[in-house]
């Protein structure tokens, strides 16, 4: 008998429509999957196992009934702790908001119900998003399914958690530094990071609003392009929202790249990586050029600089959030927190006003080098996993704080609002690698290609660690 949790959405979908496997009998599964090996994940804090049910039983008539939706429809999903859920608690992973009850739905929730998707509850997060680890939560860390005795990668690590152990087959999360991304390369899972603009962040716990992207985390790049078809658009509730229509991103999925030029930034991205992550994403790149794609070396000449312009605008932005809340209730928040936004009051507006000028260069470069390269391809994260608590790594002989060297890959996309998707390519000793294709504005399509290009080539992506 299939084991329906080792499933991604697009064979559960087939299953479902095809009347071979029903919406109740899918949502069991995956709860049956969470209750056998959440406790040694901690990914789910919060189930809403009852609803779950209710709405898989609803679903299941709708489709008996000639009422199928799409390939979303009769789908588990868990939801990242920062997405507002409607009467389901919703924490940011802080005590600040411990018996926070929300009476509204964020739009991602609800653009992704309205497709037929089933939540099974809400996921682990690094508090109010504010860390690259998932350590600091007010439920404790998230643990690493391909060894429990390492980090997720944060923010959304209850998210790459669930995902990689089949506790759910996709699942929200938010980026701002890399928050998707990360926890999905240390986990071995699909993660994209649209642009900037793309998709509504309305209802969803802010950690900087210049560089907060709502995505999904996923199996597969052809199941986050299903996940972006749902939740593309417009939205009044966000005025960053971009003024244009999505688009079905699944149907541009051609799966061919012959003819594509990636452009390989090596320069900070490769050159501060460890050299086994470097080993395993050659390996990926050369796959690509089996496909077809032309790999041309290239240059961003300012991209040193990325970290210290990031940090400035996010340090300045929560601050200001959090501003009213810090004074009143500073010692709810966890210790890392609560020092990263009191670290806010001491940066000066020159400093934001500098970060936010060399953002603007940085785009400019990036946009010059995609004129002429297609996308861009660099390791998804420098590291793998690290040991929970280590503060610090070595990597080619020169010492790094943990957080600062996860941050690099990913950072520079958070700050020009590019998509920037991250897929398996491989381990090095017993952990996930992976790659990361970024592309020009609003080329989700393009950039999930890519993607899903590898994934039809290699099986990367259909690792399960064994829990």
């Amino acid at each position: 008998m299939t084991d329906l949790t080792r499933l991604d959405v697009t064979e559960l979908a087939t299953l479902i429509e095809g009347k071979k496997a029903s919406p109740v009998e899918v949502v069991q599964a995956f709860q049956g999957r969470i209750k056998a090996v959440n406790d040694r994940l901690n990914a789910f804090v919060t189930e809403t196992a009852d609803a779950a049910l209710t709405a898989a039983r609803a679903a299941e008539a709708e489709i008996a009934a000639g009422g199928y939706k799409g390939p979303l429809h009769g789908i588990p999903i868990g939801h990242k702790d920062l997405y507002a859920t409607a009467g389901v608690r919703t924490t940011g992973g802080s005590q600040v908001l411990a018996d926070n009850i929300p009476e509204q739905d964020s739009t991602v929730v609800g653009q992704l119900a309205a497709a037929g998707m089933i939540s099974l509850g809400k996921l682990n997060t690094h508090e109010f998003a504010y860390g690259p680890t998932n350590e600091h939560s007010m439920f404790g860390p998230s643990r690493n399914p391909w060894d429990t005795d390492r980090i997720t990668g944060g923010s959304s690590g209850g998210s790459g958690a669930a995902v990689a152990a089949g506790l759910v087959p996709i699942a929200t999360g938010s980026d701002t530094g890399g928050s998707i991304r990360m926890p999905a390369a240390a986990c071995g899972v699909t993660g994209l990071k649209p642009t900037y603009g793309r998709a509504s962040r309305a209802g969803i716990f802010p950690l900087c609003w210049t560089m907060d992207h709502p995505g999904p985390l996923s199996r597969s790049a052809y199941d986050a392009a299903l996940f972006m078809t749902a939740i593309a658009g417009r939205d009044p509730r966000d005025a960053a929202t971009a003024d244009r229509p999505g688009m079905d991103y699944a149907a541009a999925l051609t799966g061919s790249i012959k003819g594509l030029r990636i452009g390989l930034p090596r320069h900070y991205f490769y050159d501060r990586a460890q050299a086994p992550v470097c080993d395993v994403v050659e390996a990926a790149l050369a796959e690509l050029e089996k496909l077809g794609a032309t790999l041309v070396d290239v240059e961003l000449p300012h991209i040193d600089h990325a970290a210290a312009a990031a940090m400035a605008i996010y340090v300045a932005e929560a601050t200001a959030y959090h501003d009213d809340t810090l004074d009143d209730r500073a010692h709810l928040y966890t210790e890392q927190v609560r020092t990263f936004l009191e670290l806010g009051d001491q940066l000066l507006a020159k400093d934001y006003l500098h970060a936010q000028r060399y953002r603007t260069l940085l785009g400019r470069e990036m946009a010059a080098v995609l004129a002429d390269v297609d996308v861009l391809a660099t390791p998804g994260i420098a590291l793998t996993a690290t040991p929970i608590g280590q503060e610090n790594v070595t990597i080619r002989g020169a010492e790094d704080g943990v957080f600062g060297a996860i941050l690099r890959n990913t950072e520079p996309f958070d700050l020009t609002g590019l998509p920037a998707l991250v897929v398996p390519c491989g381990f090095a000793d017993g952990l996930p690698v992976s790659l990361q294709i970024a592309g020009r504005a609003f080329d989700e399509a393009g950039v999930l290609n890519v993607g899903h290009a590898f994934q039809q080539a290699t099986d990367w992506h259909r690792r399960y660690p064994q829990l």
